[in-house]
């Protein structure tokens, strides 16, 4: 090998790869706090910096097309003419994927006229004459024909595939072809659908093989046409001009006018300044910390936080520094440039540790003379009602924070939380949080209710970007520029081995629990303008916070659970599954692992041939979901079956084994954990266990409700439920007349809109009409097509088309709203509910029709869920205040999509029967009237 040979040339198709970007992040965008997608430049970066880092290239350029025609256009006017316009995220990306290119200090190779292969291809091959060996980066497989001794096809690792270097023989395997020209006359022959080469019709890629292998070339095949037979000589005869332009239109050119600039290639490392502005703009804090070797929090010491010195004479500031790995001279640091984010280890601050019933006091009453502050408790468990408490820390001014250590013994430690009752309990204090309802729930089971105004800022900023994330970390680094100290970095990663806060230094501690109420403390004051420029402030403060209290009581109060109720059901649904099992076996033939999607997929379809056309998965095994067998249900008994195995199987392990699990020892109850920011519609959720999910449409789903039961034998379960609602603010917000008009005069809407459509009187109305027109209902809100509503209904797509057209017919006013919430989706990028609770829809002018219909069916939905959400959040909040004012026994203790529940003791139940539905009805007001359906039973299946 030469000397130049040892030099290694990359090539980048930039285009090729900011398309494998935009892809890879499009079903999870990356959008900063500007509202810029990231993603493309976000994965065009981690690329670059893949091959930068790992094969260390001597010299590097990237190609890019530009917008002039090329020659291939002259030649053939309809080259690439059915290509979908470019994503404007890609239009949007480029110029930011240009300078981090000129960043890196890396040449920009593009010409007029000619394509980024063909740039690619010139250099290469001249780059090769000068022994220098050559990687051309690009999944696309058309650059095989430009493959050479010394130029390699370098195919980047994708989605869990890793990377790919194609020498000659490689791509002559993968093609099955002699030599790698050949490359371009199996384009020439099939055709290229992406960029519109049209090849010979007739002819695919296996047939182009095995006539290139009698042919050698398009040329030799033409030359032989009359060997050929039949349709395929026909088309040969037909079309051989077609094959050779086709040929020509592949081929990348390798003579482009431009040089190989050795030096301008060279790799010569970034240019810091301008990548660092970049990547603050971008918001790349990783990628940054990855570059620039910021130092790491690791290696950093935590000085011993101040004491009660503040209280005297101002202590001072605590800054502390990063210890580098090397020291230079004697009393003197290298210091390295500095951090893009600010640190605890580079920030100045005054974190204090309170010590000692005096000391408490003292901080008691700074506390007491403010109107806001802060705080955070930091405890041995992620479940609240199990967690013991270590320490609290309080924040009131920024920069500034005081901890708290308090003992094991559980009696010290009430002592001490008796001494802060009066700054809890202070209605005047406003107290601020991040997820707050964790820490109130902590206080509450020490006998301490936090009370006066909330503040959380997860929900603030919930309410401002609702699918972004919420963490604390995450927000700090959008908002702040600033990067906290990682939980990880004091008790260890998530599992088994993780420690636990009371393990941890008191000192490191400190720095960590007083950081967190400070940086929360400062992200309030940075969300307070912005929830004030978005309309947000009334949803806050009116609904989302004192929501917090609701969810909090009702989370402490829990829901007693019939464990031999559960015992019961698990040995039936045992009976069942073994019995549905067994018929599967059956229809099947013969006995196979049915928990096994491969086998279960050969069975349904090598043996019974179920469908000729089945769909496979990534992996190559046959797909065998629930909408498969679903479609597959009503012609063979065995996919029913299935189903129904599948169900019972996932009612004992999800619910009917699990539920008994999670009662908690101390209560006896289950302790559901209420959310109020992961559902971007404003929807609550639960887990451990999700309530949101227990299943109602199956009798065996149903039973699982009846193990939900009273606390006592003076209370029951009350169920109050909104009837329809989605709908009726579909009719409120549409101001559709006939909506209205069924749901003033109290009429069965389903059953009415079935009249309407299928132009029938209201008493001749079937039961399958009434099934069609409730499905159409409830699908149409959703932005329900033709063929959704036929595969929703198993009836043809032109029925299921007629029956929308007639739907919108006979409520025209529905029509015209779903258009008018999608034309102003179009203008704003968002749309809203009834209280002004935000749905960012940023793909709603996207010119990807795919991308684009989703955000359309957002459009037209989410402002009823949402307003669905506003209104039972709002009726949560009057009747839980009406109880706490009337001094009731009973508590409110489940929410479960429009339904409450309540432990009602029994002497109340007239009582709440009387004003629950009202004051649920008129939460908000609406231009129909509000239905709440109100029973009472045993258990919760009864009293639903």
């Amino acid at each position: 090998m030469s000397q130049k040979q040892a030099h290694k040339l990359f090539l980048l198709d930039a285009m090729a790869l900011i398309y494998r970007a935009h892809f890879a992040f499009s079903k999870n965008p990356r959008i900063n706090s500007k509202g810029l997608n990231t993603g493309v430049m976000l994965g065009f970066t981690n690329t670059l910096l893949e091959v930068l880092e790992k094969e260390k290239p001597t010299h590097i350029g990237v190609a890019f097309d530009t917008s002039a025609p090329t020659f291939r256009h002259v030649q053939y006017d309809k080259y690439k003419a059915n290509r979908l316009e470019q994503p404007e995220d890609i239009t949007a990306s480029i110029p930011w994927v240009k300078e981090i290119v000129k960043a890196f200090r890396i040449p920009i190779l593009e010409m007029d006229g000619f394509e980024a292969d063909d740039i690619i291809g010139t250099i290469a091959k001249k780059a090769e004459k000068d022994h220098y060996t050559v990687y051309m980066m690009t999944p696309d497989k058309d650059y095989g024909q430009i493959v050479d001794d010394h130029i390699f096809l370098y195919k980047p690792a994708f989605m869990g595939n890793g990377v790919d270097v194609m020498g000659p023989k490689q791509v002559c395997e993968k093609w099955d072809i002699e030599h790698v020209d050949q490359v371009r006359d199996i384009l020439g022959l099939m055709g290229d659908a992406v960029d519109n080469i049209p090849g010979i019709p007739g002819i695919g890629e296996k047939t182009a093989v095995k006539l290139l292998k009698e042919f050698g070339t398009v040329e030799g095949l033409i030359a032989n046409v009359d060997k050929l037979k039949g349709k395929q000589r026909e088309n040969v005869e037909n079309f051989a001009q077609q094959g050779l332009l086709s040929k020509e239109l592949a081929t990348i050119k390798i003579d482009v006018p431009v040089d190989f600039d050795e030096a301008a290639l060279r790799c010569d490392g970034i240019d810091e300044e301008k990548l660092r502005a970049l990547f603050t703009e971008l918001e790349f804090r990783t990628l940054a910390a990855r570059i620039f070797k910021e130092p790491s929090a690791k290696k950093a010491t935590i000085s011993a936080p101040a004491q009660m010195d503040l209280f005297g004479a101002a202590a001072a500031p605590v800054v502390t520094g990063a210890v580098p790995e090397e020291e230079g001279e004697a009393g003197t640091l290298e210091v390295g440039p500095p951090p893009i984010l600010d640190t605890i280890w580079s920030n100045v601050h005054n974190y204090h540790k309170i010590k000692g019933k005096a000391e408490v006091t003292e901080l008691v009453e700074y506390l007491q003379l403010q109107k806001e502050i802060c705080f955070d408790t930091e405890t041995t468990d992620l479940d609240a009602m199990k967690a013991e408490l270590v320490g609290l820390s309080f924040s009131y001014v920024p920069g500034e924070a005081y901890y708290i250590p308090v003992s094991a013994d559980q009696k010290e430690t009430q002592e001490i939380l008796e001494i802060l009752r009066p700054v809890f309990e202070n209605e005047a204090i406003t107290k601020i949080g991040q997820n707050v309802k964790y820490d109130m729930l902590v206080l509450k089971n020490y006998g301490i209710e936090v009370k006066g105004t909330l503040y959380d800022t997860m929900l603030a900023h919930y309410l401002i970007e609702p699918e972004g994330k919420h963490s604390m970390d995450w927000l700090a680094q959008q908002y702040l520029q600033y990067r906290p100290v990682s939980i990880t970095e004091l008790i260890g990663k998530k599992g088994k081995n993780q420690g636990n806060m009371r393990d941890v230094d008191e000192d490191e501690v400190t720095a960590y629990a007083a950081e967190d109420a400070d940086i929360t403390l400062r992200l309030k004051e940075k969300f307070d303008p912005i929830l004030k420029a978005n309309g947000l402030v009334k949803l806050f403060d009116e609904v989302e916070n004192p929501l917090i209290r609701v969810l909090t009581d009702m989370e402490f109060e829990g829901v007693r659970i019939d464990i031999n109720s559960l015992a019961d059901l698990s040995v039936l649904l045992e009976k069942e599954s073994k019995e549905i099992e067994k018929q599967v076996y059956e229809l099947a033939g013969v006995r196979f692992n049915l928990a096994s999607p491969k086998q279960l997929g050969d069975v349904l379809f090598e043996k019974l041939k179920l469908d000729p056309k089945a769909k496979k998965t990534k992996t190559g095994q046959y797909a065998t979901g629930e909408e498969i067998l679903s479609k597959l249900a009503n012609e063979h008994p065995i996919a029913e079956a299935i189903l129904d195995y599948r169900q019972m199987v996932k009612l004992k392990s999800t619910y009917v084994d699990a539920l008994p699990t999670m009662i908690n020892p101390k209560t006896g109850r289950i302790h559901t954990t209420y959310n109020q920011f992961v559902a971007a519609t404003g929807r609550l959720s639960s887990i451990n266990p999700n309530l949101q999910n227990i299943p109602i449409r199956t009798a065996r789903g149903r039973e699982i409700r009846k193990a939900f039961v009273p606390r006592d034998e003076n209370h029951v379960l009350l169920s109050a439920d909104y009837s329809q609602i989605e709908l009726r603010i579909m009719a409120a917000f549409s101001g559709d007349e006939s909506m209205i008009e069924a749901f003033k005069s109290g009429r069965d809407i389903h059953a009415t809109t079935a009249a309407k459509i299928f132009k029938v009187p209201l008493e001749e109305v079937t039961s399958d009409m009434r099934r069609k027109a409730k499905t159409a209902n409830f699908g149409i809100i959703y932005g329900i097509s033709a063929f959704g509503l036929s595969q929703r209904l198993s009836i043809p797509r032109t029925e299921a088309k007629e029956i929308i057209d007639a739907y919108f017919q006979e409520f025209p006013a529905v029509k015209q709203y779903m258009d008018g919430a999608i034309e102003k989706a179009r203008k704003h990028e968002y749309v809203e509910t009834i209280l002004g609770r935000r749905r960012y829809l940023r793909d709603i002018n996207s010119r990807n029709m795919t991308m684009r219909g989703f955000a359309e069916r957002n459009a037209i939905n989410a402002p009823l869920q949402g307003s669905a959400a506003d209104l039972i959040k709002v009726a949560m909040i009057h009747v839980y205040d009406w109880m706490k004012t009337e001094k009731l026994q009973s508590k409110m203790i489940l929410q479960v999509h429009d339904e409450l529940v309540f432990d009602a003791h029994k002497d109340e139940v007239e009582l709440l029967k009387k004003h629950i539905p009202g004051l649920m009805s008129n939460a908000i007001k609406l231009a129909v009237p509000i239905e709440v359906e109100v029973g009472v039973g045993t258990d919760w299946l009864e009293a639903h």
